[in-house]
């Protein structure tokens, strides 16, 4: 995608297998900061503290952060010790421990000595996944903004609402929720995006701004609770958004928040739909709301706010009453009974078991 007029992905790797560059997301949208990342300790923080986030950037991250830990040393024990120590950083997105396992089995009975470097090309091969993946979505996904076009009037917009990011900043590349939008950008359609701010950390009003204004997309940023208010008044044609998790029978886990945009709607008759890369559902869980653990933040991201200072300093400031507690689930579950589908890089399905399945027939 595009940064700053350059076409770029989310992770550099080094050509010598010994670091990769990402984006320090909590910079952004003030500065545009390329961390190098050169150890799976350096990888564990990074995931905890948010500088990368989305599920399938995680697994990027997390997969080269293992292949790291192998340099470092290739053993059994150290194999599974940064197995372990990745895989916790994050518990609800399902991608993380996917690509850690992808990784270990990779290099699972293979000489100790030629474990890194066959951990390093998994962990390439898993972003080079991630990128045709995510291309497929927008490619299954255009048709949808396409249909809403053609009913309209020549040259009236096509509103689409997105909750917190899921673009090229949460993936390697094009994003999933994203990768309809983009598609049908460069296609001509005139498409225009409601970006939700989704509080606490407010990954749209920085992120998915910050993204879809380099593309050029058209783009307005709304309090998380103006959504239903336009969905009433016509104002929106279609919600599309992303997910860290999915269970086999379709429920859909993801931003705080998420589960309130579908009720708002199911209300109004406004289509639901979720973009998903294979890598997001788990097929073990049939229940999302008791299977899928939530993730429990820290209260300070709801009792602060960082922001751009007056001096030009990127800065944090309390926003809440000192003294009060505050709660932080990061994570809602979204019943498949309001999803209108899901959409995949194999095409666009019931979100239901049969749906699924109807796709993934070697998962039955």
């Amino acid at each position: 995608m595009r940064l700053d007029g350059e076409e770029t992905r989310s992770i550099r790797p080094s050509e010598d297998g010994s670091a990769i560059a990402v984006l320090d997301q909590t910079l952004l949208p003030w500065r545009t900061v390329w961390i190098t990342i050169d150890s799976a300790a350096a990888a564990a923080h990074a995931i905890r503290t948010m500088q990368v986030r989305g599920a399938p950037l995680i697994g990027g991250v997390g997969a080269y952060g293992l292949a790291l830990a192998l340099r470092a040393d290739p053993s059994d024990g150290g194999l599974e010790a940064a197995h372990a120590m990745l895989a916790a950083t994050r518990p609800t997105a399902v991608n993380l421990r996917w690509a850690l396992d992808r990784v270990r089995d990779a290099v699972r009975n293979r000489p100790h000595a030629a474990r890194a470097a066959i951990a390093w090309a998994e962990a390439g091969a898993i972003c080079d996944d991630d990128v045709a993946t995510n291309a497929a979505i927008g490619r299954h996904g255009l048709p949808l903004l396409e249909e809403i076009a053609a009913r309209k009037r020549r040259g009236e917009r096509v509103n689409v609402l997105t909750h917190c990011n899921a673009g090229w900043l949460a993936t390697v590349d094009w994003g999933t929720a994203t990768a309809p939008i983009y598609a049908a950008h460069d296609a001509g359609l005139p498409v225009h995006v409601w970006v939700d701010e989704t509080r606490p950390r407010n990954q749209g009003a920085a992120l998915t701004a910050f993204e879809l204004g380099n593309h050029g997309v058209p783009h307005t940023i709304i309090a998380d609770n103006a959504g239903g208010h336009l969905m009433q008044r016509g104002q929106v044609d279609i919600v599309i958004v992303g997910t860290d998790r999915v269970t086999r029978t379709g429920d859909v886990a993801n931003k705080i928040g998420t589960y309130l945009k579908a009720l708002a709607a199911r209300d109004n008759g406004v289509p639901f739909w979720v973009a998903l890369p294979h890598s997001t559902i788990d097929w073990r869980v049939r229940d999302g709301l008791a299977g899928i653990p939530i993730e429990e933040r820290g209260a300070e991201e709801v009792t602060e706010i960082t922001g751009l200072g007056p001096d030009g300093t990127v800065t944090r400031v309390r926003v809440a009453n000192p003294g009060s507690a505050a709660g932080n689930p990061a994570f809602d579950v979204t019943p498949a009974r309001l999803v209108t589908g899901l959409i995949t890089e194999r095409g666009r399905c019931a979100a239901s078991e049969a749906g699924l399945l109807g796709l993934y027939p070697e998962r039955a």
